[in-house]
């Protein structure tokens, strides 16, 4: 699989058959290479990593609506996404790289944009730009920044990066970015940009999917709940290109792939297993299930 040149040849497109993404964060970070060297192998269209700054010893709130616990302790491993991503991107040839998802609030959009634009220049064109607004207010705080002001912030990062991969000389004046004429090169590969997929639930991520996004990255779905936010995101858009849906989702026959597909589903990220040491048969079985071994 050749990743294309120009996102509107993907993102944007309605129909076809469903993608497979391989989540990495309910893996350990031990089984991360080999996981990933055998979901190429098998045919996974994209492997997706998560990422965080820094974990507080105190936290709160949870990216799950309705839920206060956070999913994770601080003692989870984290990674740079990018650093990662590209080492990844040296071992693999067809494969796509993502963040799933990236503070990008918590950067100044120079950082965020030339990380994207090296991942996307040593993997030959295969960058995968997942955003968020973040959840983890306690993260900002020892940032240093205002949480409750992060989604201004998150959209005008966004807009900076978008200009600093297309424009030949940017200058900005925002709320809360503010440089004088600069120059950004090289470009990434992929033209205009590396396509941005906007992840959250919440009224004000499906606004910033619409307005931003070349794609949305939900949680886990079902074919039926997952109709909401499509017909949601479809409204806000109006005229505008169609996105690229990409949810969690348990597939357990070809049925349930043709149902999330009908449902308007373009990518399902999966982790088919239950222990790290079982993710390479998991991934097998779950090709096997979805016809990617022919």
């Amino acid at each position: 699989m050749e990743r294309p040149a120009n996102i509107g040849e993907v993102f944007g497109a309605t129909g076809g058959p469903v993608r497979f993404g391989v989540a990495l964060g309910r893996l350990n970070p031990a089984f991360f290479v080999d996981v990933v060297d055998e979901a190429e192998r098998l045919g996974f269209e994209s492997v997706w990593l998560p990422e965080h700054l820094v974990f507080p010893m105190e936290m709160s709130r949870s990216p799950i609506p309705g839920e206060e616990h956070p999913p994770v302790p601080p003692t989870t491993p984290v990674f740079d996404a990018f650093a990662y991503l590209s080492f990844l991107a040296g071992r693999t040839s067809r494969v796509l790289l993502g963040t799933h998802v990236y503070n990008i609030g918590l950067r100044h959009p120079f950082i965020a944009a030339r990380a994207v634009q090296t991942l996307d220049i040593v993997s030959g064109g295969r960058a995968l730009f997942g955003v968020g607004a973040s959840w983890l207010e306690s993260e900002w705080i020892a940032v240093g920044l205002d949480f409750e002001r992060r989604g201004r912030r998150v959209d005008e990062a966004i807009d900076v990066c978008k200009r600093l991969w297309t424009e030949e000389v940017v200058e900005h004046h925002g709320e809360f970015f503010d440089f004088g004429p600069v120059m950004f090169e090289p470009k990434p590969v992929q033209k205009p940009h590396p396509p941005v997929l906007v992840g959250g639930e919440s009224p004000a991520a499906l606004r910033r999917t619409a307005r931003y996004g070349d794609g949305w990255i939900g949680l886990d779905h079902t074919p039926e709940s997952v109709a909401t936010p499509i017909a949601r995101l479809a409204e806000l858009r109006g005229d505008a290109p169609s996105l690229e849906i990409t949810i969690g989702g348990t597939v357990q026959s070809p049925d349930d792939v043709k149902r999330f597909e009908d449902a308007g589903v373009h990518r399902l990220l999966v982790s088919p297993w239950r222990r790290s040491p079982q993710a390479v048969d998991g991934l097998h079985r779950f090709a096997d299930t979805v016809g990617l071994l022919g």
